[in-house]
């Protein structure tokens, strides 16, 4: 039997419904076509007041504070961020803030991020893989945006959007094991 990946995924919303959200379970489901996983989800929108009104880790509750191991000790992080202003929200930079700086050298991400317009794309390459570029994490080939557009009813209606998750997965799914579903940082 393989061993399942520890997958966790952080959807930077804290809104409820959320197109960001809709777009990380997709993509989490399309993974677990390929590979097995022990997936969660950290929603921001769960834990951004008590995250906010912390300075330091020592400063949040616990409920806080098992959500940033979950993250620190993932073999695979799918990473999700709503544009706002042309960038992610303050609040999901301070979550990873709080994340220990080497607790993510050679973990997996694959990023995706939601915006109003196809006018924000370039944030995955601009913002999100600089982010973990300072983590020194392995950021996946191709990343996953999606518009406003994509959605209806807070459902993935795009085919060239459910192709574009589809194909992150299968350049992923070779660098993280293939299907035998090893589960190991990339050196």
């Amino acid at each position: 039997m393989s061993t399942a990946l520890k997958l966790v995924a952080v959807t930077g919303s804290t809104f409820r419904p959320s197109r960001t959200l809709v777009l990380t379970e997709a993509i989490v489901a399309e993974l677990g076509r390929h590979l097995p996983l022990d997936s969660r989800i950290v929603e921001l929108g769960d834990i951004a007041r008590p995250l906010g009104g912390a300075l330091s880790r020592k400063e949040l509750p616990e409920t806080v504070e098992h959500e940033l191991r979950a993250i620190e000790s993932a073999d695979l992080l799918v990473v999700a961020a709503p544009v706002y202003r042309g960038s992610y929200p303050g609040q999901f930079k301070h979550l990873f803030d709080l994340i220990g700086q080497d607790a993510l050298i050679d973990t997996p991400v694959l990023l995706a991020a939601t915006g109003g317009s196809e006018r924000h794309a370039l944030v995955i390459d601009h913002q999100l893989r600089p982010l973990f570029s300072f983590f020194q994490s392995f950021t996946l080939p191709l990343g996953v945006y999606a518009s406003e557009a994509d959605f209806s009813d807070y459902r993935i209606t795009s085919e060239p959007l459910k192709a574009r998750i589809r194909l992150a997965v299968e350049r992923a799914v070779p660098l993280l094991g293939g299907s035998a579903g090893q589960p190991r940082k990339i050196a």
